[in-house]
């Protein structure tokens, strides 16, 4: 594969717990990154099942794509067309993107695990940039923050941990969306591994 795919092709390609990565220009995309020291600031994982189209597992503040679980517009925990979502991000909030695949075999009690995960989290608020900031650090010295708010790398690691990914030992506030960039030591469970990123032309 190659450094460059265009949108199509990488929705074509991308499997359940693929990572989608964002970097932005915003203030608030700013300083995620200067908080977290990350070259991106937002994370989202892919779920790909049956007939259903690829899907993206994230949490954003907007609201202005149909979370399919729920069938209605909300903030926080949300599961989007993927194509919606990263046609949204590059363009609406003028995001670069990548895509990094796992390379997994991915098992029905994974799957189960990963719908268990989407019930239970689908809807849960996303933090203001302030409180995001404070969960993250407490997470870095392994406490777990409280879990009526949320953001997208602890849903993904949380998800990654319910599906055998990731061995939990640390908190799901420990992570951030750099955590899931390459040049992070990433170490995940049953032989599993991430590929390099590939940047997505919209």
């Amino acid at each position: 594969m190659g450094s460059r795919l265009s949108l199509d092709e990488a929705v074509d390609l991308t499997r359940t717990g693929d990572l989608w990565l964002f970097r932005g220009r915003t203030a608030a995309d700013h300083a995620i990154r200067v908080v977290t020291n990350a070259p991106v600031n937002h994370v989202g994982m892919a779920v790909v099942l049956d007939d259903m189209p690829p899907l993206m597992w994230h949490a954003e503040l907007g609201k202005g794509l149909l979370d399919v679980w729920t069938g209605n517009h909300h903030r926080g925990v949300q599961l989007h067309d993927l194509r919606a979502a990263v046609t949204t991000w590059c363009g609406r909030y003028e995001q670069r993107a990548w895509l990094r695949q796992l390379d997994a075999e991915i098992t029905p009690d994974m799957e189960a695990a990963l719908l268990r995960t989407i019930a239970r989290l689908d809807g849960t608020p996303f933090p203001a940039t302030a409180a995001l900031a404070g969960r993250w650090a407490r997470g870095r010295l392994r406490r777990p923050a409280p879990a009526e708010l949320t953001y997208c790398a602890e849903v993904v690691a949380g998800t990654y941990a319910e599906m055998g990914l990731l061995d939990g030992r640390r908190p799901t506030n420990y992570y951030d969306p750099g955590t899931f960039w390459s040049g992070d030591d990433l170490e995940l469970e049953r032989g599993a591994r991430l590929g390099d990123e590939v940047e997505i032309q919209v």
